[in-house]
């Protein structure tokens, strides 16, 4: 754990929302604000050169995304943490944050009370996430859990019409290439959503490919 301070870049394109933040780590010990940006193209530049060590960063942004900020900024300075301050809590914004390498994940309704705890966290190579955002990943495990239990429970059949429904052919399609009539596809898809609890054949098509159902049978 380091005594310097921990030297912050703000990425917000909302000039309230970046002086809100800068009042509430104005005077905090171990944080030292060092330069903001209401752009990712004028931050990106100046992180070339710019002494940082964490970087909170909005999500939705003009021109440049907050994701595409994250990969960037972390090529380009591989040491730098990311703590995302955004008003998004739905897991698929959470899961590509984190996938994409932010160290933390801050609602921006609980930044009052968790941002200087969040920025001393990822500082001293720890993570954060707030306490919704958490709820949130908490629940996605458990539903990916239950849902890889259900993959269990499918029948032979019922994989090859998934493959086959993941591959974007039709009814019709499914039935000739596995010769049984339509009808029984159509109940193989019934049974599929009920069985893992998703509703559109979207959903199933993302299921299948995440639980590799499209390599060799």
């Amino acid at each position: 754990m380091t005594t310097e301070d921990a030297r912050v870049v703000l990425i917000d394109d909302h000039t309230l929302v970046r002086a809100g933040v800068r009042r509430i780590l104005e005077g905090q010990p171990g944080i030292r604000v060092v330069a903001e940006f209401g752009d990712g193209e004028a931050a990106l530049a100046a992180l070339a050169d710019m002494p940082v060590d964490v970087l909170v960063l909005d999500l939705t942004l003009p021109g440049l995304d907050g994701f595409e900020i994250l990969t960037r900024a972390r090529a380009l300075r591989p040491g730098i943490k990311v703590l995302v301050l955004t008003m998004h809590a739905s897991p698929e914004y959470v899961a590509r944050a984190i996938e994409q390498g932010a160290d933390g994940y801050l609602l921006k309704d609980s930044a009052v009370h968790d941002l200087v705890a969040a920025i001393h966290a990822v500082r001293d190579e720890r993570v954060f996430y707030s306490p919704e955002v958490q709820r949130g990943l908490g629940e996605a495990l458990r539903a990916r859990r239950a849902q890889s239990r259900a993959l269990d429970q499918l029948t032979a059949r019922e994989r090859d019409v998934l493959r086959q429904i993941a591959l974007g052919l039709s009814t019709k399609e499914i039935a000739a290439r596995l010769e049984i009539g339509a009808r029984t596809v159509e109940t193989h898809r019934a049974n599929l959503m009920r069985k893992l609890d998703l509703r559109s054949v979207a959903l199933l098509t993302r299921f299948a490919l995440r639980e590799g159902l499209l390599g060799p049978p």
